[in-house]
């Protein structure tokens, strides 16, 4: 029988990979659901393509450009953000692969597990901003969360058989982004094009920004304590330019396990989709002949501050990974409009943690309320407006 999947984000870079691996797989996987926020064009090409029951556009000016686009096939159409929510507690629904950017992708998680459905995770900022209550709701309703982050993904494929087998530490790796030889100087003079011109992935803008200053490492930090168990001091971050060993982990008798392959996102997404199964496919292949030099360095959290505020967030716990992904999201989107220079990122970030009113143990209501204060904070410094 089909899995029937959800995608939240389809017209992402996740989302239309998460789409190149069920149109390989018709017969394992097929689509229920797509959602875009503001791509409205491109979800049209993927709802005619794909047919699945139900579309969702999360601008609601763009509803009836959608509405009138489809009206001649047999699909739902939806808008609004508690549209975006809902359509994850669909009964036929198995997974929902969570492929939104940014804190946006919270509620509708945390929907999809309250539905009990398997969630295949590609939104990092839901467990960096609720990671304990996720758990909690997790174990609540008997539901799972598939990592779809490459180095999440590597370490869950490392540990399959390792059931009772203490892990010492993992070991997540970073290809350093564009800038990893760059001095001080010259990250002072970084602008969005260069930071926009990742080295071995193809990634959306918010992410490959994040990427480039080492913030998403930082959450990827964060997301590994809560998918496997982890305290900070079990988290190491090791930086592997090539990008080939995707993350590993250390057990207590020192053995090392790594998954490596190609720097290609659909491996981890299909791994999500067919779990515990692996089925073929056809992506390329790790040719050892040609990448016979793997490297390692010891990530610079000088040069690269915001690897160090996320671990310092991590240390906080509470409330305090809420803070720093909502003052990071306000000021990546000024850095994409030329209004705050690329180092001056994380003075903003590391201000707005000690402004914002710390909760050590915050409910949902708290996440978001702290998500907005966060957010405003961030504003009144940059002096930013959207």
């Amino acid at each position: 029988m089909k899995k029937q999947i959800a995608i939240l984000g389809s017209t992402g870079s996740i989302g239309t990979q998460a789409l190149q691996v069920i149109a390989e797989h018709p017969e394992l996987f097929e689509v229920y659901a797509l959602t875009a926020y503001n791509k409205v064009d491109l979800l049209i090409q993927q709802a005619r393509q794909f047919m699945p029951e139900a579309v969702v556009i999360g601008n609601e000016e763009k509803y009836l450009q959608l509405k009138e686009a489809l009206n001649d096939l047999p699909i739902k159409v939806y808008a609004g953000e508690d549209a975006l929510a809902q359509v994850v507690e669909a009964d036929p629904i198995d997974i929902v692969l969570t492929a939104m950017v940014g804190y946006a992708g919270l509620k509708p998680t945390i929907n999809a597990i309250r539905a009990k459905k398997k969630i295949a995770l590609a939104n990092k900022e839901t467990l960096v901003v609720a990671g304990e209550l996720v758990n909690e709701l997790t174990q609540q309703y008997g539901t799972v969360i598939l990592p779809v982050d490459s180095e999440h993904s590597a370490i869950f494929q490392c540990l399959a058989g390792e059931v009772g087998n203490k892990i010492e530490k993992v070991i997540l790796t970073a290809s350093g982004g564009p800038f990893r030889n760059c001095t001080l100087e010259q990250l002072q003079l970084v602008t969005k094009v260069q930071a926009l011109k990742h080295p071995n992935w193809q990634m959306g803008a918010k992410i490959t920004i994040d990427s480039a200053s080492m913030m998403n490492k930082g959450f990827e930090v964060i997301e590994a304590k809560w998918l496997f168990g982890l305290s900070p001091k079990q988290i190491d971050v090791v930086v592997h330019p090539q990008s080939i060993i995707h993350s590993m982990v250390q057990f207590e008798d020192g053995a090392v396990k790594a998954q490596l392959g190609m720097p290609d996102m659909r491996v981890p997404i299909q791994y999500a989709f067919s779990y515990p199964d692996r089925v073929c496919s056809s992506f390329e292949r790790l040719d050892f002949s040609v990448f016979n030099t793997l490297t390692f360095e010891k990530p610079d959290t000088t040069r690269f501050r915001n690897l160090a505020l996320a671990y310092e967030a991590l240390h906080q716990a509470g409330n305090m990974p809420c803070i720093v992904n909502a003052a990071n999201e306000v000021v990546v989107a000024a850095f994409l409009r030329n209004m705050v220079k690329f180092l001056d990122m994380s003075d903003v970030i590391e201000k707005v943690m000690q402004k914002v009113n710390f909760i050590k143990k915050p409910s949902y209501e708290d996440y978001v309320a702290t998500d907005a204060e966060a957010r405003e904070i961030t504003k009144e410094l940059l002096n930013f407006k959207f």
